[in-house]
This record gives structure tokens, C-alpha cells and sequence, in this order.
């Protein structure tokens, strides 16, 4: 018998049935006069996911590193000096990408299992007498390690030292899944994708831009040549309803359907329900008797959790188990957690069915690579933390009904 496999990786993500069906039609006419009446409302509602106050967004056909080199090409010049991170497989493939388009990191290498280092930002920017930095690199969520940075905080950092560097925000495995209030806290370029929050399958790199961004882009003498991802072309067209190129209509129909379904429960709860199905895999994880690759609690993804083997036992081998026996997908250890680390992707279309799932997939698989896990430990350890945690309205403090 046939089985759906069971998806449980930081991306792609599932893709609801609602967001599928809308994708389920003829190809149409990208440069019909009909068209703008889909894509004018969508460029609006993006606004809303990202809590925009000014700006725009931008859709291009690529994954979110199209849309991490957009940012770059559209706002800094070769030979800028920037602020940046290394803790990660996906915080350091973008130090590599500003390193070859010309641009001048300084790179705090940090712990993988940590985060942005905050504090040595601050040091930084505050010492930066001349602003020799022109922009201030976050990723918010490190996929390859399950770990969650403060964006707020390097805010914060800029404001204390009055510095007026651009804050670029990777949010690609954050955006629609943990909290992002970009114009609260003055993020100049949020880059997301359309596989994570978003519910998609890959293919669209949206990037979010502020007025503060666009002006620069405007002004700045020196800029990177560009030409597929120049925000020059797009807003051209963007502001007419179309596309300097073919777009992924697809994509974007399906886009519209997801943004729907994200404003429908609304962006806190969406955010609040992350948390709490998080929540209910690392009691299981604890049940377990593991660890997360995630040194504290304040560096916990909501996205997706990198969970540590024990010494001796390679990660490579539970994830083969969990595919091959158990129809389940997860996420490999990259780079330097190679075979130390497994990860759950717990993002998007998710509830605690699926997260109960995936936990019974992973005991079997864990058991049977030797790890002396109880049977039934981590389904029940999160069972125990969503019954004792209901479903709350982010505004309320009275349970959702069903």
C-alpha cells in the first residue's frame, strides 16, 4: 500500500490542501489586464505577514539565497564594510556570499548551538566611531542548529551606539513561524522563501525592504552591478501589477491562499502556536534523555529542533532508519554537526497529531540504532505538556474553541 511520506524537515514544508488546490490550475497569462488583481492585493497582505510600517516586498523566482543576494546587490557596494556571524551551516554560506560579491565582513565566530552575539555586537558598533559599517547582518533562525537569535537585540545595539548601518534580517526558516515585527524593530531587509512558513513548495525568494533601504538604494554611488534580482526593474513593473520577467504564477497563486490562511488565525497566533508545538517536541526531546544542539534555552528555535546522539551512535544512521522504516523524513546534521545531530522540523502546517507522529517515528528509530529510549516516553511527554497547555488566543487568555 501506498502511504503519503511523512515530511518532517525545516523545509519544504507540507503544503495544505487549501494552498495546493489554488496551485491546481491552467497556466495563465502573466501580462493579462486581470492579472494585477492578483498580484497588487498579495505585495499589500506580504506587508501584513512581515509588520511592515513603510516599504515594500519583493517576489523573485529563486530560493531565499536569490533574495540574500538581492539585498546585498541592491543596497551595498563592493568593499563595504559589514557586520556578521558565523554559528551555523546557513549563517555562514551568507559571510560567504557577501565575501564573493566583494563586500568586507568582520565576522564574530561563534559556538555552533549559539546565536548572535548581541553583546559583541554592541561593543562593536559602539567603537565603530566613523561608521565604517554599513550593514548589520542577523540570522534570525539557524536552521542547521536549531537556534533563534534576538533581531530586537541588535536593534537595540544600533539605536545605543546611534549608528545608522542597515539591519539585513535572514528570515527564511523565522518568517511566518516566529515573531518578526520589522518595522518595530527597524529590520531594512527581511529575506524569507516561500518552502518554510510560507507553506510552499520552493521557488519563490521573498524579500521585504523598507523606505530607509529604498532610499539608499536610490542614492548610493557605487552600487553592484545586478540585473535579475535589481529592485530598480521590479518596482517598475511591481508597481503596475506585473514582472520585469516571467513570474512563478504558480507560486504565487498559491502564495495568496497561504497568506489567507496566515491572516485568518492571525500572525500572533500563528507565532504562539509555534511556540507551544515546539514546546511539546522538546518535553519529548527531554523525555528521551537527549539534548538539543542548542547550548540555552533563550537560543531554542521554534522551527526546528537539532537533537545531539549519544557518543558512538552516527545521526546518518536514525535518519535512514526513520526513512526507510518509518516513512519519516528528518533533517541531517550539516557541516560540523554532521552525524552528531538529527533535526524535527516542526514549522507551518503542523498541530499536535502530527507532532505526536513524528516523536513515535523517532523513538522507533532511535530504539532500534541502539539509543535506550522508552517506548512511549516522548509521545507522552508531549501529550502530558499540550494537555497542560491549551490552545490560547495570542490576545486572550481563554482556550480557542474547536
Amino acid at each position: 500500500m501506498t502511504v503519503t511520506p511523512h515530511l518532517f524537515i525545516p523545509g519544504p514544508t507540507n503544503v495544505p490542501d487549501a494552498v495546493r488546490i489554488a496551485m491546481n490550475l491552467p497556466m495563465e497569462d502573466m501580462r493579462s489586464p486581470e492579472f494585477p488583481k492578483l498580484t497588487l492585493p498579495i505585495f499589500e497582505d506580504l506587508k501584513k505577514v512581515f509588520k511592515m510600517k513603510d516599504g515594500r516586498v519583493f517576489l523573485f523566482p529563486s530560493s531565499g539565497t536569490g533574495a540574500w543576494e538581492s539585498a546585498i546587490q541592491n543596497t551595498l557596494a563592493v568593499g563595504d564594510k559589514v557586520l556578521m556571524s558565523r554559528f551555523g551551516q546557513f549563517s555562514l554560506l551568507w559571510v560567504d556570499m557577501a565575501e564573493r560579491l566583494g563586500l568586507k565582513p568582520e565576522v564574530c565566530d561563534e559556538e555552533w548551538g549559539t546565536g548572535v552575539p548581541v553583546e559583541k555586537y554592541a561593543d562593536i558598533l559602539a567603537k565603530d566611531k566613523n561608521h565604517e559599517i554599513k550593514a548589520v547582518f542577523v540570522t534570525q533562525n539557524e536552521t542547521a542548529t536549531g537556534v533563534a537569535s534576538d533581531v530586537a537585540g541588535v536593534r537595540k545595539a544600533l539605536d545605543a551606539a546611534k549608528h545608522p548601518a542597515l539591519l539585513m534580517v535572514d528570515g527564511v526558516s523565522s518568517v511566518g513561524s516566529l515573531e518578526m515585527r520589522m518595522g518595530e524593530w527597524g529590520v531594512d531587509c527581511c529575506v524569507s522563501g516561500s518552502q518554510k512558513g510560507f507553506m510552499l513548495p520552493t521557488g519563490l525568494g521573498i524579500l521585504a525592504v523598507s523606505q530607509k533601504a529604498l532610499d539608499v538604494n536610490k542614492s548610493k554611488n557605487g552600487r553592484m552591478n545586478r540585473c535579475f534580482f535589481s529592485f530598480e526593474d521590479m518596482i517598475k513593473t511591481n508597481d503596475l501589477g506585473f514582472f520585469p520577467y516571467t513570474p512563478a504564477t504558480t507560486l504565487i497563486r498559491g502564495l495568496r491562499a497561504s497568506i489567507d490562511l496566515l491572516l485568518a488565525e492571525g500572525i500572533d497566533n500563528v507565532v504562539a502556536r509555534h511556540h507551544r508545538l515546539a514546546s511539546g517536541v522538546r518535553a519529548g526531546v527531554a523525555a528521551w534523555g537527549l539534548k538539543l544542539c542548542a547550548k540555552e534555552p533563550k537560543w531554542y528555535s521554534d522551527t526546528v529542533s537539532a537533537i545531539l546522539v549519544p557518543e558512538g551512535v552516527d545521526s546518518n544512521a536514525v535518519t535512514k532508519t526513520a526513512y526507510y522504516r518509518y516513512n519519516t523524513s528528518l533533517g541531517l546534521g550539516l557541516n560540523k554537526v554532521a552525524g552528531k545531530v538529527f533535526r524535527i522540523g516542526h514549522l507551518g502546517s503542523l498541530d499536535e497529531y502530527m507532532v505526536g507522529g513524528v516523536l513515535f517515528a523517532v523513538e522507533m528509530a532511535l530504539k532500534d540504532n541502539g539509543i535506550p529510549v522508552k517506548l512511549g516516553s516522548g509521545t507522552a511527554a508531549a501529550a502530558e505538556y499540550f494537555t497542560s497547555n491549551p490552545v490560547k488566543s495570542a490576545t486572550s487568555k481563554e482556550p480557542l474553541k474547536a
